[in-house]
């Protein structure tokens, strides 16, 4: 059985990485998806302990799933789907803030608490720079605007440039109100990006910024899978669903307890994922649902039960997330709930 372990200890610490490389700015968690995969309850609790006052997650439910496991903790959750029909009473019962998206959901909206969300060029969700001007006007006074950048990985990349020209002309029609632009990857395009607020997410949980790994970064998720089985293959024997592996010389495989029922993405071993056993790389060969055949041909003798790791300081989120054709984002959400899961360091 797998064993999927979050170091809470590593999440502080990479909080701490962020905070210190906005100073000027809120550090506002985002921790939707259940706390991207990891438990939202113990990483909030967590990052409660390490200073965080502001959480943002995604839909309703995991709001007040979220406000349940803060307790009395007095945070501030906002919740990105926005004012959805009908979900009024419940985000006023349980204390939670939409981000609004539309028109129809600032005039519906009655609470104190205004956060208006605008598109400045992702074209994904938001209120557009019409609205603003028509919003201004009216007088309406929102406490927090914010927008999402689409390109911020690449610095080179001239829609940041373009995104930061655009909202910068929406805070200049809302001056009171405070504003949040940049996620983990915004963050470090530098100070122009951070406003008054920053909502790193991915980076707080290991992967890189840059969706590389980063040094500065420490990995939160370990995944280890046991040895299950020893395969010795001849030159040209074949191996996996289809025959897709041919083995070019005589080589010897280890058959892990994990697959993609446990969040390991098939396509892994296509971009040439590559696990540890004790400390030694190991390629993958092929992904099935419930397990992993790996390469030890060039290890010493190991025993059945030996851990492999997956996922970990060894194995970095970013490296595993390009061999799948991913990002660190799905393959952290994925990780599933089958093997073993275990929180090192406190949550409060």
């Amino acid at each position: 059985m797998s064993r999927l372990t979050i170091d809470l200890d590593a999440l502080a610490h990479n909080h701490a990485i962020l905070t210190a490389a906005s100073p000027s700015a809120q550090v506002a968690p985002v921790i939707k998806a259940d706390g991207y995969g990891l438990g939202a309850g113990p990483v909030a609790r967590r990052l409660w302990a390490q200073g965080a006052r502001t959480f943002f997650i995604a839909r309703l439910e995991e709001g007040e799933a979220l406000r349940h496991e803060l307790g009395a903790r007095d945070a501030a959750i906002m919740v990105l789907d926005g004012l959805t029909p009908g979900s009024a009473g419940r985000l006023r019962a349980a204390g939670l803030t939409p981000v609004l998206n539309a028109m129809d959901q600032v005039a519906e909206w009655t609470g104190d608490d205004l956060v208006l969300h605008f598109d400045t060029g992702m074209n994904r969700m938001g209120l557009s720079a019409a609205d603003a001007r028509a919003l201004a006007a009216a007088g309406v006074q929102p406490g927090l605007i914010m927008s999402h950048l689409g390109s911020a990985a690449d610095p080179a990349d001239p829609r940041n440039a373009l995104q930061l020209a655009r909202f910068k002309a929406i805070t200049a029609l809302f001056p009171a109100a405070r504003a949040s632009l940049a996620a983990s990857s915004g963050i470090y395009l530098g100070p122009d990006y951070h406003f008054d607020m920053v909502r790193p997410g991915i980076s707080l949980f290991g992967g890189g910024p840059r969706e590389v790994p980063d040094p500065d970064f420490r990995a939160v998720a370990t995944l280890t899978a046991p040895i299950l089985q020893f395969r010795d293959l001849k030159g040209g024997d074949q191996a996996g669903y289809g025959s897709t592996f041919t083995a070019p010389h005589d080589m010897r495989l280890v058959i892990l307890g994990c697959g993609y029922a446990d969040g390991i993405l098939r396509t892994a071993h296509k971009g040439g994922a590559v696990a540890y056993v004790k400390g030694r790389a190991a390629p993958f060969v092929f992904v099935t649902m419930d397990l992993i055949a790996v390469d030890v041909s060039s290890h010493p003798p190991l025993r059945i039960g030996d851990a492999v790791e997956l996922l970990g300081d060894n194995a970095p989120l970013d490296d595993l997330a390009a061999a799948a054709g991913s990002v660190a984002h799905e393959c952290l959400v994925r990780l599933g709930s089958r093997g073993v899961r275990e929180f090192v360091g406190p949550d409060k």
